[in-house]
């Protein structure tokens, strides 16, 4: 049997390296521009050059490539098939270079470019647009991407990379993350207008006894806080009806199906000052509580960035009385 080797397999060893031509950023900007605006004149103004001097660039790029990009002709232009790829490729650099800025930018003032943000729908709908304001004003070169989610979804999410950082309820276990904590928010125990306990201007574990306590579904933290308390205090769980947001909790709650524990934030915004056929009352003062905090990647490189963050969202959480501040 003969054996051909295939030529491609081992470069031949008395050959030349392969040279990177000499391309700048600058080229490829003028010719994705050239692209868009299909004319010499429009792409120059676009870039803020004049129309010769991208011209000269756009022909340095061909020769130090050995490719034609550019079907040339009066008035109006488009590229060529080789054109269209260089072009294609070229925006993959030009983002992924403005993707470099805003780190730069992000590490170096403290608060820039994006920064993907996830959170709880416990928590975002009811603190993030205080804070979102407060950013608007003081750090108007951050944009804020929020994503939410169930919070144990974050977590996987933020270990996968779709997120920078989670606003979410503590603890979080990982010894690859790092936690800053923001506040505690007190948890309010909602009732029918009518039920017997709504007489009353405070509770504690007692008057749970025997109660039946609606919750959402164990892939929120707040269950598990819940179903502890529920143990504690003699109080029955409720397995039948879990709600799936803390609107149908409050809706369930209404219907005489049970009685929920509601976070202070979403109290304020959605039960405080309405006519309701739901009331709350404070439970054991401030101790039943759930802890707020953000949690990122140790390994990201932006945790003085974060910390800033931080400092701005406590900042906003003062605003609110019935949160304690933390960190």
């Amino acid at each position: 049997m003969h054996y051909v080797q295939n030529r491609l397999e081992k470069p031949n060893e008395g050959a030349m390296p392969i040279s990177v031509p000499p391309i700048t950023l600058r080229q490829l900007r003028y010719l994705t521009a050239l692209e868009e605006t299909g004319h010499f004149r429009e792409a120059a103004e676009s870039c803020g050059i004049s129309q010769p001097s991208l011209s000269v660039q756009i022909k340095t790029l061909e020769e130090a490539l050995g490719l034609i990009l550019v079907e040339r002709g009066r008035g109006h232009v488009r590229l060529t098939l080789a054109g269209r790829e260089v072009s294609g490729r070229a925006r993959s650099i030009l983002d992924a270079t403005q993707g470099i800025l805003d780190l730069t930018v992000l590490l170096q003032s403290g608060l820039g470019g994006t920064i993907r943000l996830g959170t709880s729908a416990t928590l975002g709908p009811y603190f993030m647009p205080h804070v979102v304001g407060d950013l608007h004003r003081t750090h108007p070169d951050l944009r804020l991407y929020i994503r939410e989610a169930a919070p144990r979804d974050l977590l996987r999410e933020l270990n996968d990379g779709m997120h920078d950082l989670i606003l979410t309820q503590l603890p979080i276990a990982g010894a690859t993350l790092t936690t800053t904590r923001l506040f505690r928010e007190p948890l309010a125990l909602a009732m029918p207008a009518d039920h017997p306990l709504a007489a009353r201007t405070s509770l504690d574990g007692p008057d749970l006894a025997q109660q039946t306590i609606l919750s959402l579904s164990p892939s929120y933290a707040l269950h598990d806080q819940i179903s502890a308390l529920c143990v504690e205090t003699g109080a029955a769980l409720s397995r039948d009806y879990e709600g799936t947001s803390l609107d149908a909790l409050r809706q369930m709650v209404a219907m005489d199906m049970g009685l929920t524990f509601l976070p202070a934030l979403y109290v304020k915004s959605e039960i405080e000052g309405r006519a309701q056929d739901v009331v709350v009352r404070p439970f054991r003062g401030r101790r039943f509580a759930r802890s707020i905090g953000l949690v990122w990647r140790a390994s990201s490189g932006a945790g003085p960035a974060y910390e800033r963050l931080a400092m701005v969202m406590r900042d906003t959480a003062r605003r609110f009385p019935e949160l304690v501040i933390e960190g």
